[in-house]
């Protein structure tokens, strides 16, 4: 009974609660496919189930809970995801032949999802039993909002970006915070980490930043052979970060390259001509200007084997970046572009419902939305918003990490600044890898980052508010 009792226990079976209900118990809800699941399913060996719909049924406008089985590998998108679908496409395969529900990747991400939370919620019970709840009442309430988790009945991969951040820093920060830290857990959080940094190519430099977490973890006074396991998970962390971005698809480089360039820099550019000029493009390529990858008017066509010479070849992230080095205000103009789009956790334009019940086109699901919406029609949108948040909340960070005396608090505190640098890096990266294509979409690791930190300055107001009470309640009793 007592361990029924406990903060962790009570919030993971709350979650489950939470779970069951709005993604098995209820009417069907995820997202509708805007052509991304492609990718996922020529390599886990799934299609569309109804091969008659039309293109508006399949796009946009309506979710599915069915595929049909394919063959295996008939392409290959580089990603973790990867196991996390194909390990129940293979196990249903084997037992229901006829189709393929989301649902049971959905078990997975809810399975993970749980866990994350059980260990969160135990790390801030460590202060007191009413932090803890209140901590965990914080997750539920944001990461269940439906507007997570509607995502885990897809085959986006944005669902593995959120369960691994939280898993990842859950383990991580459990390990800082052990007297003696078993290697085992270590392992564990080396597979969350790899699997955050791989589940999206843009993640991948995230990586380099996490092989230095574990170089400080190495420090630490751990179980068996830790240090020269922290050493050669921090080189694997950084050798898989590089080669996941080598091996990236030439076409998606070039999807990003041309979004990044004619979607981005050039949309809106009181001088292309010029912006061409010092990115060492032609002139006769501003035709294109303001247009995206995906448009089937534009005046060059997007394969045209001229671009692949006068364009493709010519310029790299690298140059985009060395742009904005030179041109500031050209990025703080496209970072309040972003910041206007950054408080939605997901795609309002992708529906929620399957056709078969009967909705409008596009229609969404509102079932235990309230954190969703509340970023989206009451925080402000604005870039000073952003820097203020970040302003408070690194303020607390920093304060506990120059107080503290111990390796140990002082990882966890270097752990809690990654996580806000994680978060920049994911609201940069859109900008300079993508222009300002779907950049809502593109923003969800930033929305995830900023909950993440939210979360945890609710939960560090409610210890300290405890801490103030704690000798009035006792002087009561």
């Amino acid at each position: 009974m007592k361990k029924l009792n406990k903060a962790e226990t009570l919030v993971a079976l709350a979650g489950c609660v939470l779970i069951l209900y709005l993604l098995f118990l209820k009417p069907f809800s995820g997202v509708a496919d805007n052509g991304d699941f492609k990718r996922m399913m020529e390599t886990v060996g799934l299609n569309y189930y109804d091969n008659t719909e039309s293109y508006a049924d399949r796009f946009f406008s309506y979710s599915h809970s069915r595929f049909s089985y394919e063959n295996l590998f008939k392409g290959f998108y580089p990603s973790s995801q990867i196991l996390v679908v194909l390990v129940p496409r293979l196990l249903a395969g084997l037992v229901h032949g006829s189709y393929f529900d989301i649902r049971l990747v959905a078990c997975v991400y809810a399975m993970l999802l749980l866990w994350a939370t059980w260990l969160l919620v135990k790390l801030g019970a460590r202060g007191s039993y009413i932090t803890g709840l209140l901590l965990g009442a914080g997750l539920l309430f944001v990461f269940y909002d439906i507007g997570y988790l509607a995502y885990f009945n897809s085959l986006f991969g944005e669902p593995v970006s959120m369960v691994f951040m939280l898993l990842t820093f859950a383990l991580g920060l459990r390990l800082a915070g052990s007297e003696r830290p078993p290697a085992g857990g270590l392992k564990l959080f080396f597979i969350a980490v790899l699997f955050l940094v791989c589940s999206k190519i843009q993640n991948a430099p995230v990586g380099l930043a996490f092989a230095l977490i574990f170089l400080r973890l190495r420090t630490l006074n751990g179980t068996g052979n830790w240090r020269k396991l922290a050493l050669r998970f921090a080189v694997a962390t950084a050798l898989v970060s590089v080669a996941l971005y080598v091996a990236a698809p030439k076409e998606l480089r070039h999807i990003n390259l041309y979004q990044t360039v004619f979607f981005g820099i050039l949309n809106g550019s009181p001088d292309v001509r010029g912006d061409l000029r010092d990115l060492g493009l032609p002139e006769r390529l501003e035709v294109l200007a303001g247009t995206n990858y995906f448009q089937g008017d534009t005046a060059i066509k997007q394969d045209d084997p001229s671009l692949t010479t006068d364009f493709y070849n010519l310029v790299s992230h690298k140059d985009v970046l060395f742009f904005y080095l030179g041109h500031p205000s050209r990025l703080v103009e496209n970072m309040k572009y972003a910041a206007k789009n950054s408080m939605s956790i997901r795609p309002y334009y992708l529906g929620s419902y399957e056709k078969s019940m009967g909705k409008p086109e596009r229609a969404i699901d509102y079932t235990y939305s309230t954190w969703s919406q509340f970023k989206k029609n009451h925080l402000p949108h604005t870039l000073g918003f952003l820097v203020l948040f970040y302003l408070v909340y690194y303020a607390i960070v920093l304060a506990h990490y120059f107080r503290s005396r111990g390796r140990q608090a002082r990882i966890a505190g270097e752990m809690m600044m990654l996580l806000g640098l994680i978060g920049l890096f994911s609201f940069l990266v859109p900008i300079l890898g993508d222009g300002r294509a779907d950049i809502g979409k593109h923003l969800f690791l930033f929305n995830v980052c900023f909950d993440m930190m939210a979360v945890a300055m609710f939960g560090w107001a409610v210890h300290k508010l405890v801490m103030l009470l704690k000798p009035v309640l006792a002087a009561n009793r």
